[in-house]
């Protein structure tokens, strides 16, 4: 994988692991809690045919650097923006999963004119009444998310992760959790999974009215993908956010959790290979 080193701001110095491939307009795919640019391995496939895809390790995960900071979605905003100025990317469609999804909205909020598209992917974005699960609300508490993080077994991570899935694929599970795994389960890693947790609850908290009122002024075409059966972020919490934008679709996926991009390969990037480059940018 390559690397780069960002330069300015809070992320002055970062090094970031990123994969690219294919040749076209720029397509940044921005993972969510956990994952990792391999994760967008299917993604990445299919739209390397038409576009110069990027999938990048955010500060803390993957292969990343992982230094102590407020892991805000201000934070994973600044590193795209670090991302893009040293690659010389101008302007780039954002794909968002999970998590990353709300790194990429704040990335278009804070640089409209950077962001052509946003397609987003189980997403999850401040502003629409999004509540973590109670286990997620566990881990983040202090001292306990410390404890729990002190197990490392890729069993129990997988039992977990296949919870996630409407119909776990050992394959894909073995995968996500496999890959890089000492890197991404270090104490370094653990504590910025941790820092997330409980960092961007500032954002979905504090300050999920400033979210909404300026989402509803972006004027960009954003598609979004959700599972029917999505118990992590929730299909009502997909359809509040399609109503916070001023031009979004949304494209349900059947007998499907919170991974489309793996769950339903075929369908999902179909979907995505049409909007991001089947058809003309709007000018």
């Amino acid at each position: 994988m390559p690397e780069l080193r960002l330069r300015g701001g809070e992320v002055d110095g970062l090094d970031l692991h990123y994969i690219v491939a294919g040749r076209g307009p720029a397509v940044v795919l921005v993972h969510g809690l956990g994952g990792f640019a391999e994760s967008w391995r299917h993604t990445t496939r299919a739209l390397a045919d038409r576009t110069t895809v990027y999938a990048l390790d955010l500060p803390g995960f993957g292969a990343s650097a992982k230094p102590p900071a407020r892991y805000r979605l201000s934070y994973f905003a600044s590193a795209l923006h670090g991302f893009m100025e040293v690659l010389g990317i101008r302007e780039a469609s954002l794909v968002g999963h999970s998590l990353g999804a709300a790194a990429a909205v704040t990335y278009a909020l804070t640089h409209p004119a950077r962001v052509e598209r946003l397609a987003l992917v189980g997403g999850v974005v401040p502003g629409f009444g999004y509540r973590p699960s109670w286990i997620y609300r566990l881990v983040a508490l202090p001292l306990v998310g410390e404890t729990l993080s002190l197990c490392r077994s890729a069993r129990l991570y997988k039992v977990a992760l296949a919870r996630c899935f409407d119909r776990p694929v050992r394959e894909e599970v073995d995968f996500f959790v496999d890959f890089g795994f000492a890197a991404r389960s270090s104490a370094a890693a653990r504590a910025a999974y941790l820092a997330t947790l409980r960092h961007v609850r500032t954002d979905f908290e504090g300050h999920a009215p400033d979210y909404r009122r300026a989402i509803a002024t972006l004027d960009v075409p954003v598609l979004l993908i959700h599972g029917r059966q999505d118990h992590v972020v929730s299909p009502a919490h997909c359809a509040q956010v399609a109503e916070g934008f001023a031009r979004a679709t949304v494209r349900w996926v059947d007998a499907c959790g919170h991974f489309p991009q793996i769950e339903q390969t075929e369908t999902v990037n179909r979907w995505l290979v049409d909007f991001l480059v089947g058809r003309p940018a709007p000018r």
